[in-house]
Order: C-alpha cells, then structure tokens, then sequence
C-alpha cells in the first residue's frame, strides 16, 4: 500500500493525472507557479522523488525527462480507503461510519459502484444439496 501523498506530491501528481499525457518539470512548474512561488529545482526534486517511489515512469526526451503516470487517481484512492479499512479493528463498524458520512451522491456513486462489481464479478451460485453427492 502506498503511503498517501504530500501535499506538493499531490499538486504535481494531480496535474499528471489529470492531463493524462507525458509531462516535463517545466510544464508542472509553469502551472503550478499560477497558485504559488516555486523554484524549478523544488519541482524537479518532487518529480524524481515520485520516480523513485514508483508514481511516474520517465523517458529521456532531449535533455529533459517526460514522466507518466504509472496508475489512475482512483486506484491511489482506492488503494488508501482500502489501506484505511485493513487497519480497523472493526471493519464493518468502520464501513458504516464512513457510509454514514457519505452524501446522497456519494452513496448513489457507491450503489452504481456495487452494481457495477456485482455485474462485472457475479458470485458463483450456491451448489444444491449441501455438498455431498448422492449414492449411486
């Protein structure tokens, strides 16, 4: 399970993960500069961070990088709900705090989610009988 992000790891991996696209430190830069004063190199050193921890791939292009995205946004939330869950001593308490806690939205996008599993990933059928088979 990945640790959950820093707050300027995420400001990077946000821009990755939303343009969706090869990315130079020099375009992450210039973005982020719109919200806040930010050095080149404190840009560069987080991206090669993400690198070294396995978020973004990185191809030579010229004499820059372009790094990509190795998982979606929704799998790096999933993976911490998840991480988040494990680490309960009562799972199903801990679900139905969290459900609990959730919007009418949320919950319909929780619904559509299950539907979706459920249609994707159908239970087997409970065999007949109970398990032994009958005498011949």
């Amino acid at each position: 399970m990945p640790r959950p992000l820093g707050e300027l790891e995420d400001a990077v991996m946000t821009r990755v993960w939303q343009w969706n696209r090869p990315v130079t430190v020099r375009e992450v830069l210039e973005d982020l500069q719109q919200e806040r004063s930010i050095a080149y190199t404190t840009v560069m050193t987080v991206m090669d961070n993400l690198h070294q921890k396995g978020w973004v791939r990185r191809e030579v292009e010229g004499r820059a990088y372009r790094y990509t995205a190795v998982s979606t946004r929704a799998a790096y939330s999933a993976a911490l709900m998840n991480d988040a869950w494990a680490q309960s001593d009562n799972p199903a308490a801990a679900l139905v705090a969290f459900f609990g806690m959730m919007s009418p939205e949320q919950r319909e996008s929780l619904n559509d989610a299950i539907r979706i599993v459920q249609r994707d990933n159908p239970l087997p059928a409970p065999e007949e009988g109970g398990g032994e088979p009958a005498p011949s």
